[in-house]
């Protein structure tokens, strides 16, 4: 897909490891008709779209685990697209350690 806007992932194509895997604390711009949104409320906007479209799939009868992978396919389809293998193969190499510190999970364990 060719995209016309400039990413916040381009700056990083021959960066260092820790800023690929750091790409999502920094504020990206994407240039639009009208003001661009600060980088927090783009992230929420962009997670209120998926959440909506989840909705109406598991409505549809969807499975989860389906729209899952489908979702990390499209997802990683497009950085790919954008970036390149290598970008993104340097990112996804931190997921692992990130998923086992928790912190893709929803509910907070009590002590």
């Amino acid at each position: 897909m060719l995209h016309a806007k400039p990413r916040a992932f381009d700056a990083l194509r021959p960066g260092s490891r820790a800023q690929l895997l750091s790409f999502m604390s920094h504020p990206a711009s994407f240039p639009t008709a009208r003001d661009p949104m600060p980088d927090h409320e783009q992230k929420q906007a962009a997670l209120s779209y998926l959440n909506e479209a989840w909705a109406e799939a598991r409505h549809d009868g969807v499975d989860g685990d389906c729209l899952a992978q489908a979702s990390l396919f499209a997802a990683f389809a497009e950085l790919v697209g954008t970036y390149g293998e290598d970008a993104v193969a340097k990112f996804v190499e931190g997921l692992a350690a990130r998923v086992r510190n928790g912190e893709f999970s929803l509910a907070l364990s009590k002590q």
